[in-house]
């Protein structure tokens, strides 16, 4: 059976759309794009029927519409999602949301190089993500930093932390890398260069080291790369209904409001700090606290939290600024570590910090000297399960009736898995 996925991306100045066919076992991806700030409404359906023409293919040939969801222009991401919508509602079409900043990365040349991306976002900002190439079998990229906004003059730093994680993170199963884990090779993406020239200090293109930050020639990303990663999601059967489209924003707001500038705000906000895990003190414990009460119908209580903390748990948090805005708790058996707890504030999620504390529960799993991380999950909770699969986690067994429902009734729980190691490093 043919396959046709249409994609349309317009995060930035450029407006494209890409359409890939399979047809008999052969890939062909045809594309069309105009580069212009303000035209991406007039001109996104125009290029989307002159795109299918040249096909030679009609709307009701098509079988998903993919889109990238940003971060990007605020106009622009609600043109591409507005539009996917139109379609998929018009067709009876799924939708493949794919991150943008994501599509800048698999526009790169090949290699096993960590790809951050560090996207123009105007006003002395920038978005930033950062990829890793996944192994053989898995979706081709593993988030390694899922998508921030920073000021730019947090850029180095945040880099910095990044590299610090990357090489003193040991070597694991789903790594790219070989034995070493992490190759040691960063390559720096996006249009922030062109937009801050005082970025270019990030790279040390003239180092002789074999580990090394180079900068890329990839800017932005295109409808053509949206639509392969879309091809990989279709393949894996992940795609969603029409209404459950939506942009990515990382900004939680582009200017104060008239009421915020009549106390004494103005300008537009900046980007908030970046987060740092740091080991969960007895001050903590009720922002801790507080914040699994916000994410869970049967939360652990303070005096749980002050239990597992006198008790030893490994315990995090995750701070911005002053701020708690997460949290994780984790059990160290002898032969596997038991991920319990982790949760972040509800208004700082989808902005990496689940990742930051995940990745550290990682590494001090490894640092311990054990094979794998090991969670229950509620099977209906979708957005976790997805949280989990994205960073490796493999559903191994259901523990039944684990969790209460507060109907009477009791839910199955899924036990999810990440191995650490490579069998053969594991003791016989």
């Amino acid at each position: 059976m043919d396959l046709h996925i249409l994609a349309l991306e317009t995060s930035s100045s450029l407006c494209g759309v890409a359409l890939l066919s399979a047809c008999e076992g052969q890939l062909q991806v045809r594309s069309m794009g105009h580069d212009a700030t303000g035209e991406h409404a007039e001109r996104l359906l125009p290029m989307v029927d002159a795109l299918l023409e040249e096909a030679g293919i009609v709307r009701t040939q098509l079988n998903a519409i993919a889109f990238g969801q940003g971060p990007g222009g605020f106009t622009g991401l609600r043109v591409a999602c507005g539009v996917a919508q139109g379609i998929a509602y018009a067709l009876s079409l799924p939708i493949i949301p794919v991150p943008s900043l994501l599509a800048v990365a698999e526009q790169d040349q090949p290699g096993d190089a960590v790809r951050v991306v560090l996207q123009d976002a105007r006003m002395n900002e920038l978005y930033a993500a950062a990829y890793r190439p996944a192994p053989t079998g898995e979706p081709a990229w593993q988030a390694v930093r899922e998508a921030v906004l920073l000021n730019v003059q947090d850029a180095a730093a945040w880099l910095a932390q990044l590299m610090r994680e990357l090489h003193h993170e040991p070597a694991m199963v789903s790594s790219s890398a070989g034995a070493d884990g992490f190759s040691g090779h960063i390559r720096l993406l996006g249009d922030a260069l062109a937009a801050y020239p005082v970025l270019a200090a990030l790279g040390d293109a003239g180092a002789a080291s074999p580990r090394s930050i180079r900068w890329g020639n990839v800017q932005r990303a295109t409808a053509e790369g949206v639509v392969r990663l879309a091809y990989g999601a279709w393949m894996r059967g992940e795609f969603i209904p029409p209404d459950q489209a939506a942009p990515l924003y990382v900004r939680d707001k582009v200017a104060y409001t008239v009421a915020e500038r009549e106390r004494g705000l103005g300008g537009n906000p900046r980007a908030q700090a970046p987060v740092v895990i740091e080991p969960m003190q007895a001050a903590d414990l009720q922002a801790s606290a507080a914040i699994e009460a916000s994410v869970q119908a049967f939360p652990w209580t303070l005096g749980n939290f002050r239990d597992a903390l006198e008790a030893g748990y490994g315990a995090w948090v995750a701070r911005q600024g002053e701020r708690v805005v997460g949290f994780s708790l984790v059990l160290f058996a002898p032969d596997i570590a038991h991920l319990l707890l982790i949760a972040v504030s509800p208004d700082a999620q989808r902005k990496g910090v689940g990742y930051a504390l995940l990745r550290h529960c990682e590494q001090e799993t490894l640092r311990r000297d054990l094979p794998a991380l090991m969670l229950e999950v509620r099977p209906s909770n979708e957005q976790a399960v997805a949280f989990y699969r994205n960073r490796g986690f493999v559903h191994t067994g259901t523990r039944k009736g684990y969790y209460p429902t507060g109907k009477g009734e009791r839910e199955d729980a899924w036990v999810m898995e990440r191995p650490l190691k490579a069998p053969d490093e594991r003791e016989s």
